[in-house]
């Protein structure tokens, strides 16, 4: 499987992104880049991640992270890298 963009936002609050790394790590996805920021109260993240080693699909693990994202009030989205660079392709 290729790597996986991952992309949080929402309004900040505290464990967002220990959430979602705890959540990667339990199921052996890598978190190879990773970056965010916080504007005034709205938090944004994009991560970089190999789910090679995981035992769960694309698909599953795209719809736990946005249950999970529904879980903390953020949008947690899941894109394919090739898909993701075919959008931004210029």
């Amino acid at each position: 499987m290729s790597r996986i963009i991952i992309t949080v936002v929402g309004k900040d609050t505290v464990g967002i992104i220990a959430k979602v790394c705890t959540y990667l790590a339990q199921n052996k996805v890598n978190i190879l880049d990773i970056s965010q920021t916080i504007v005034q109260e709205f938090f944004n993240m994009i991560m970089v991640a190999d789910p090679s080693r995981s035992d769960l699909g694309f698909g599953e693990i795209a719809d736990d992270l946005k249950a999970l994202g529904e879980e903390i009030g953020v949008v947690i989205s899941c894109q394919r890298e090739e898909i993701f660079e075919s959008m931004h392709r210029i």
